[in-house]
């Protein structure tokens, strides 16, 4: 097969007026017939496959909290139900599936579509509306099967804290985190994590930030990043709350936005990773932007052309991110 995909619509994991429910999914999987790609099935990760990500005793502590559910275990709120253990295990087992039908090269590459999300979580708490981090397991299942080195690009609005506190010390991974600058976890700042240069790149974006300011980026950011690094394979956190009209954030990306983008990071983990890459879903609160920014991967995916025509364009002005740019790359001694 040429795209694999693996679906964890965790029906659920749902909690009153939240908004991470699985009616995130639902035009999505309207989608799914029509998408060029083949599904696969999620099995359920093992303890061993957390626990290379997270501490065992939040890997137990989660078990049992959700015996109790449904209930609110951190601030974002992230919440519990009685099945969300097992949700979260399968989310996580999904990206595992995905993972390694790419370096089995039983596909060429693939989307992990699973919910709850991940990016948030952190070795040792849940937060963020994340149970486990689904794309940090996924890439150390890389690291335990034959890939040396792998990189994570993190465009979802938010901050990835997780995936970095996860990976802050671990030389065989680098990572890239877009986001909107001021909201939620408060944490990504160009200057974190000094020991890793080059390694670990924060990119903190100024609200409405659009299509030019992302294909900027991934021109000026995440290309040289990425041929610096020489990782064997790419993994992608897609968080489609960058659109400009997601409920909760204010960044500036439309549908055409999100395919520009994602066709590049085909194409450069063609260039540097013998084409083999994964996406992941991570946010996004509009169940249409999340449809239509998941076909629009597809489409790079597959390299077709955009198939459909959202026609959603920004209305808020895109800001220049020039020197916000110069001073990563800066920072990071690319210039």
């Amino acid at each position: 097969m040429e795209t694999a995909y693996t679906f964890v619509p965790s029906r659920a994991h749902i909690y009153p007026d939240h908004p991470e429910k699985p009616g995130r999914l639902d035009m999505l999987e309207t989608l799914l017939s029509t998408v060029k790609a083949d599904r696969i099935e999620a099995k359920q990760a093992s303890f061993e496959q957390m626990t290379r990500v997270h501490q065992p005793q939040l890997v137990k502590a989660i078990e049992g909290v959700c015996k109790d559910g449904p209930g609110i275990i951190d601030h974002a709120p992230t919440y519990i139900t009685q099945t969300s253990y097992q949700d979260a295990l399968f989310a996580a087992g999904g990206v595992i599936e995905c993972t390694r039908a790419v370096i089995n090269r039983d596909a060429k590459n693939a989307f992990a579509i699973v919910r709850p999300p991940g990016h948030h979580a952190e070795p040792d708490r849940a937060m963020g509306f994340c149970i486990f981090n689904n794309i940090a397991i996924g890439a150390h299942d890389a690291l335990e099967n034959g890939i040396q080195k792998v990189m994570i690009i993190d465009y979802d609005a938010h901050h990835g804290n997780g995936t970095q506190a996860a990976f802050l010390h671990e030389e065989r991974v680098g990572f890239i985190s877009a986001h909107q600058w001021g909201i939620y976890p408060g944490t990504g700042w160009i200057h974190d994590a000094p020991h890793a240069k080059k390694r670990i790149v924060n990119v903190p974006l100024q609200a409405y930030a659009g299509n030019e300011t992302y294909a900027q980026l991934t021109d000026e950011i995440f290309k040289p990043m990425v041929e610096a690094f020489r990782p064997q394979m790419l993994f992608i956190s897609a968080g489609f709350d960058a659109h400009w009209n997601d409920p909760i954030t204010s960044l500036g990306l439309s549908t055409r936005g999100y395919y520009s983008m994602s066709k590049k990071l085909v194409e450069i983990a063609e260039e540097v990773c013998d084409g083999k890459i994964v996406f992941v879903l991570e946010g996004g609160y509009d169940p249409r932007n999340v449809a239509n920014g998941t076909a629009a991967v597809f489409d790079a995916l597959s390299g077709s052309q955009l198939s459909m025509d959202a026609n959603d364009p920004s209305p808020y002005a895109d800001v220049d991110h020039g020197s916000r740019i110069q001073e990563i790359l800066r920072w990071h001694d690319i210039v």
